[in-house]
């Protein structure tokens, strides 16, 4: 975002760059769980993408939900770019292609999720109803190429897209025409990070089969179940990946430092304005060498900057970001932070996770993740782990220990019920065999004749 903002201090020595994570320590009665979501944005007769301006695109929609909620719009230069809640912190952002992102609040449990998300969804669909803009909860938009899908004016993505063109092949795609679910989630120490960080990465695949909503692109099946988990395989490997180093012995806050130290720039922002440092090395900022600010030295705000330009399966910052997912219906967007609490936020659950994971090599970490976008559930579970033939069958042992994780934190509604009922997609996911793509591929070759045309009625949200 660019707009003012109050002086940040200058990074004195390596001891602040690590302390921008540590700060993120809490007691665990401080922990909470935020979720953010991505939705595509469509209008009808004729079905196209929507653009920034005019009476019926993405501005308006902005102030539509303004208005609405009395939430207060950021800027970038003239145009706004997102909106803030200035009570419970929390926001809606947009993404390059204009996809729709709300940035949950910190909950205390996942019953505040969920009716956080219902009241978004609520007002979304209120205003975008009087301009014709519907909203649509897949990986990938199914249609359009890049080219066709408008950019929002953000300065970011103004960097970032020549960029990612040079470093990948599908850094664009990425940008333009894919959408997520995210869980946040906190921790209590460096250990207690570094615990949640291994299961999370090791067990990123798994989430990322149970839902895989991808599986069409440019008009037709992919020939992948996630094509957004495909997409991140050839984005930029500098900056995404599982994190082999996060399973070394040392394992810290300063060797992520180190690890983010060596990510590529993209931008410094000065005075409200973006400045393209694509490509240059943060090290060389420390130092006062970054060309297009000699002898200027970094703040701790550019530092907190540059760790959200790293896009790995699991991100660290003040906070766990996990990153696996494809975007859903309004009940996945649950069901992922209910699969990550269940999983990290219980004792037991933790200890009987890392059980399962610990024994992985680098090797078999990674050969999932470059299977799990194609073969989903059906990818073989690598290595000399026999208790379990393909990743459906872990995600049966998985979801387990999530559902008893979220049964012992006991956090109830005014039912009675626990957080597990959250579980309830991922487990008729396990039941029927297929993935949400699988069931998506099913009607495109039956009932919908090889048009994909219709999810964007049985997908819409």
């Amino acid at each position: 975002m660019a707009g003012a903002s109050s002086p940040s201090p200058l990074i004195e020595s390596r001891a602040d760059l690590i302390e921008a994570l540590e700060r993120g320590c809490k007691p665990k009665d401080q922990w909470r769980v935020g979720t953010e979501h991505e939705k595509h944005v469509f209008h009808r007769n004729p079905l196209r993408p929507v653009t920034y301006d005019g009476a019926d695109g993405v501005h308006a929609l902005l102030d539509g939900v303004e208005a609405e909620t009395g939430w207060h719009p950021f800027f970038d230069g003239e145009n706004p770019i997102g909106l803030r809640n200035l009570g419970p912190s929390g926001g809606i952002s947009l993404e390059p292609g204009g996809q729709f992102e709300l940035s949950g609040a910190p909950m205390v449990s996942l019953h505040d999720t969920a009716l956080e998300t219902a009241e978004h969804m609520a007002v979304s669909r209120k205003i975008g109803s009087r301009l014709g803009i519907h909203f649509l909860g897949l990986g990938a938009t199914p249609l359009w190429s890049v080219a066709e899908i408008p950019a929002m004016p953000k300065s970011r993505y103004g960097i970032m897209k020549p960029y990612m063109e040079k470093v990948g092949t599908l850094g664009t795609s990425m940008m333009f025409r894919s959408a997520t679910i995210q869980a946040n989630l906190d921790f209590s120490s460096e250990a207690d990070m570094v615990r949640k960080l291994r299961v999370s990465v090791a067990l990123q695949p798994v989430a990322t089969a149970l839902f895989a909503n991808s599986p069409f692109i440019d008009g037709k099946d992919s020939g992948f179940l996630s094509f957004r988990s495909h997409i991140w395989l050839n984005t930029d490997a500098a900056r995404t990946g599982m994190l082999p180093f996060a399973f070394e012995e040392g394992m810290s806050f300063e060797r992520y430092v180190d690890y983010a130290l060596d990510v590529p720039m993209y931008f410094v922002i000065r005075n409200g304005q973006y400045v393209n440092v694509a490509g240059e090395s943060f090290r060389a900022f420390l130092e006062g060498r970054l060309p297009q600010l000699p002898g200027e030295k970094p703040t701790v705000k550019d530092w907190e900057d540059h760790l959200s330009t790293l896009f790995p399966e699991v991100r660290l910052k003040q906070f766990l970001e996990m990153r696996g997912a494809d975007m859903g219906d309004e009940a996945a967007i649950t069901a992922l932070p209910a699969f990550w609490v269940g999983l990290l936020y219980d004792d037991i659950a933790l200890e009987e996770a890392w059980e399962l994971v610990k024994d992985w090599t680098e090797f078999d970490r990674q050969a999932m993740r470059n299977e799990v976008p194609r073969l989903g559930l059906q990818t073989p579970v690598p290595g000399n782990d026999l208790r379990f033939g393909t990743v459906g069958d872990l995600a049966r042992e998985v979801v387990g220990i999530a559902s008893a994780g979220l049964a012992r934190r006991a956090r109830v509604n005014a039912l009675g019920k626990d957080e597990s009922i959250y579980l309830a997609p991922l487990e008729e996911t396990l039941r029927l065999g297929k993935t949400p793509a699988e069931r998506w591929l099913d009607l495109y070759r039956t009932e919908w004749n090889g048009d994909v045309r219709p999810i964007f009625d049985a997908a819409e949200m």
